[in-house]
């Protein structure tokens, strides 16, 4: 089939009755359900995008096994231009989004195409997991299949392992083995989207030890799959919010749900990986989906970050307070984390590595000192934001109210800007940094950014520990001992 169309996303989701929980109630009509169908819109509108002249020789490319096109982000980067397609494509998307929709399609394509690009890891421990995971690429990205995944436990007792709970299979595990394939038992989270999708991947962090055998899987079913429940988180807005009074929060609500498997049947041609502690530590760094998916969260968080900014820019514009040097300050912090995330990006591209097998990787270090700095610098955006805003931010009137007649004058005279900015463009401006900043809708978005990749403190640890690991200090030694001459070191460098 290749790059499908809105309308045939929207089709496959009419198409398919996976059993989806919400607010205590089971939710047996997704696309017309009002919490869901703007969020579905919205990732049409992605898939409309191949289709369009403007974008799909940015988001596309045709591929040389089939002839169909196919998604740049079902590339296996073998050369710079790659990570530029591959770049472009994730940009769009982002923008499409203004970088509030953490889960598009292209992030989890990155996943299973690096998964199915080093096979021989997964050689190693079995001699159909390399094969499976190739069928499953060719077959998601033939059929331009949207995925969700979820890979940590549920917040139980952390201070025990997973087999060390009350219950053995609270966490996803393996139950027993059949003719027909895996019965697994328990629950993962946190699966963003997860009633707007077609197909889940499940796969973990590293952290097995003896004993963890059984919950060291990865595979992918249907999202309807018998036996797999949907348990929503509450929803952040009812779908019946007008674009004048919530802008952001009426489009992109992002779903998340904790996946309840309840006996469900994995077909062996679906198993990636299981009851392997070895494997499950090194299936991130050996497949390179600790790094390529790093790249498109990296473009997105830039855009997402660069959006925030200038929301900032502009409320503090729209009452003149951008007068004052302390909010100069502030807006002038903001547009530098912007920079840096950008040129961090840019970095990444332009120092690519190039492994043995041909796969060209963007440069590992910046993308994880983005991963380290994102957490920070999208909750400062939030910050100032709010205290840009200040009681303002509280006080805004509806878009119901400048439509009624005996209130629009006082309207007009109470709550318009700086010269030049009437009330309602204030106020709609004041509204877009509520979404942001003080909605639920908004503060899931901060919440979301700062453990986007996982804990940022051990995230932090764990880079110091690999830098160190591989630098010699060697500064240090030549200021010991006495430094070369100038030209030394510029030849060592070059």
């Amino acid at each position: 089939m290749g790059i499908r169309t809105g309308n045939e996303y929207i089709s496959a989701i009419k198409s398919r009755q996976p059993e989806v929980w919400m607010g205590g109630e089971r939710i047996t009509d997704v696309y017309n359900h009002p919490v869901f169908q703007q969020p579905i819109k919205e990732i049409a509108k992605l898939y409309d995008l191949q289709h369009d002249p403007e974008y799909q020789d940015q988001i596309t490319h045709v591929c040389s096994e089939t002839g169909e096109r196919a998604n740049n982000s079902f590339l296996l980067p073998k050369s710079a231009e790659d990570i530029q397609a591959r770049s472009r494509a994730f940009e769009v998307y982002a923008r499409a989004t203004f970088g509030l929709m953490g889960r598009t399609p292209d992030f989890l394509n990155t996943v299973v195409t690096n998964m199915a690009g080093n096979p021989e890891f997964l050689d190693k421990y079995h001699p159909d997991w390399s094969g499976n995971v190739i069928s499953y690429y060719n077959y998601i990205k033939k059929n331009d299949l949207f995925l969700t995944h979820a890979i940590i436990n549920p917040q139980n007792d952390r201070s025990k392992a997973s087999y060390e709970q009350e219950d053995m299979f609270t966490h996803l595990g393996v139950v027993k083995e059949t003719d027909d394939g895996l019965i697994v038992r328990g629950a993962k989270m946190l699966a963003t989207l997860a009633p707007v999708t077609d197909e889940v991947i499940i796969y973990s962090f590293p952290g097995f030890a003896p004993g963890d055998e059984r919950y060291a899987l990865a595979f992918a079913v249907p999202v309807d799959t018998p036996g797999l429940k949907l348990i929503c988180r509450e929803q952040m807005q009812d779908g019946k919010r007008s674009l004048f009074d919530h802008p952001l929060a009426s489009r992109f609500e992002e779903m998340d749900a904790v996946l309840a498997f309840d006996d469900v049947l994995v077909p062996w041609n679906r198993v990636f990986m299981y009851n392997n502690v070895e494997a499950g530590n090194l299936l991130y760094s050996k497949t390179g989906i600790n790094q390529q998916p790093a790249h498109q969260s990296g473009v997105r968080g830039y855009v997402k970050l660069e959006f925030a900014t200038e929301v900032a820019c502009k409320l503090a514009d729209s009452i003149g307070v951008d007068q004052y040097l302390n909010v100069q300050t502030d807006l002038g912090e903001l547009v530098q984390n912007v920079e840096t995330i950008r040129s961090l990006l840019r970095t990444a591209e332009r120092e690519y590595e190039t492994l043995p097998t041909g796969e060209v990787r963007p440069a590992a270090a910046p993308l994880e000192t983005i991963r380290g700095m994102l957490p920070t610098m999208y909750p400062r955006a939030i910050e100032v934001m709010q205290i840009i805003g200040a009681g303002g931010l509280l006080m805004s009137p509806t878009g119901a109210d400048f439509e009624n007649e005996e209130l629009r004058s006082h309207l007009d005279k109470y709550y318009g800007g700086r010269a030049g900015v009437s009330a309602e463009e204030r106020v709609h401006i004041f509204k877009l940094a509520w979404d942001l900043c003080g909605e639920a809708f908004g503060q899931r978005l901060l919440q979301y950014e700062r453990y986007y990749t996982g804990d940022p403190i051990r995230k932090r640890a764990i880079f110091y520990n690999q830098y160190k690991k591989k630098q010699t200090f060697s500064n240090v030694r030549d200021a010991l001992k006495g430094s070369p001459p100038l030209k030394t070191r510029m030849t060592e460098t070059n």
